[in-house]
């Protein structure tokens, strides 16, 4: 979860630089990649997390 929550806070980092600064719309691009692999890489943690479950009895 803490590999999560710094892709995030990497791509909200470099969306942020990459609208303020001009000439630099290419962060703005990288920053949106990383988030889509940051929810990429949630969507597998937690989807191999509930494969793996104990039967409840």
């Amino acid at each position: 979860m803490t590999l999560f929550l710094l892709l995030v806070l990497a791509a909200i980092v470099l969306g942020i630089v990459g609208v303020a600064v001009k000439g630099l719309f290419y962060l703005l691009v990288i920053g949106i990649a990383v988030f889509l692999v940051a929810l990429v890489y949630l969507g597998m943690r937690l989807g191999r997390s509930g494969r793996h479950r104990r039967p409840v009895r």
